[in-house]
């Protein structure tokens, strides 16, 4: 079973971690460590996930998959 990719990065801007997941428009979540951004986003993915099925939104399938890992055909 595959899962919904996420991104973690600094943000000079903001002076800490962000963690987004691009199957799910505008999931994202801030941490002042990479850990604690990860957890953060995890709790929102889930609280994006529970609130589009509550309004009958569909919810996207995992399907982002990051250049890195595409193998050429």
């Amino acid at each position: 079973m595959s899962d919904y990719h996420i991104n973690v990065f600094y943000s000079e801007k903001d002076g800490g971690y962000i963690a987004d997941i691009p199957d799910l428009r505008f999931c994202s979540a801030f941490g002042a460590t990479p850990e604690e951004a990860l957890h953060e986003v995890l709790i929102a993915k889930e609280v994006w996930i529970e609130s589009a099925r509550a309004s009958g939104k569909p919810v996207p399938r995992p399907r982002y998959q990051p250049a890195i890992y595409r193998v050429a055909s």
